[in-house]
């Protein structure tokens, strides 16, 4: 079976996140949020190493509550900071929780995380047609920007683009990937 070419067939984790996640169209906000969280993580890393550690990050991230992370204090922080199963970056954390509050007043702007991400594309999946996988577009460039104003943390245009592409707005499996 012929997959994308990032795909590392020897990592079950990657395959698994490949075969079955990636490009997926996503519009539950509680998935929505735990892929927005693990997406700045990745800031500077591999996939793979925020993909071993998810479940850790799921555990330290009370399995992404955006409720209950938009809550946390100083306490929490160092607690997490002090997490060895994760990615231990202040500022990341710090991100995590600011971005927790922001994303809480965007649900109530517009009734779900989801109707916002989606409305970008008129609820539509844009589908890559060229050989080359772009890092950005005008769609993650506009993203960001809105993300930036509204005091959002760690959402650049190349980690909004990774996220559209992890939550399925944007499909970017390959020609000769099966799951083109």
């Amino acid at each position: 079976m012929k997959r994308c070419f990032w795909v590392d067939e020897n990592s079950e984790i990657y395959v698994k996140y490949h075969d079955e996640e990636w490009g997926v169209p996503k519009y539950d906000d509680r998935e929505l949020f735990e892929l927005l969280v693990l997406e700045s993580f990745q800031a500077g890393l591999a996939w793979i190493t925020v993909l071993r550690k998810r479940e850790a990050f799921r555990a330290a991230f009370d399995n992404f509550d955006v409720i209950k992370v938009s809550k946390y204090d100083e306490k929490k922080i160092a607690e997490l900071l002090s997490n060895e199963g994760i990615i231990r970056s202040r500022g990341k954390i710090a991100a995590a929780v600011n971005n927790a509050k922001i994303y809480i007043e965007i649900q109530k702007e517009y009734g779900s995380f989801s109707n916002y991400i989606w409305g970008f594309t008129d609820n539509k999946v844009i589908r890559n047609t060229s050989e080359q996988i772009p890092v950005s577009t005008p769609l993650s460039d506009k993203i960001s920007k809105d993300l930036k104003k509204r005091g959002m943390k760690y959402v650049g245009t190349v980690i909004i683009y990774s996220y559209l592409q992890a939550i399925g707005v944007v499909n970017d499996h390959q020609k000769d990937c099966f799951k083109y």
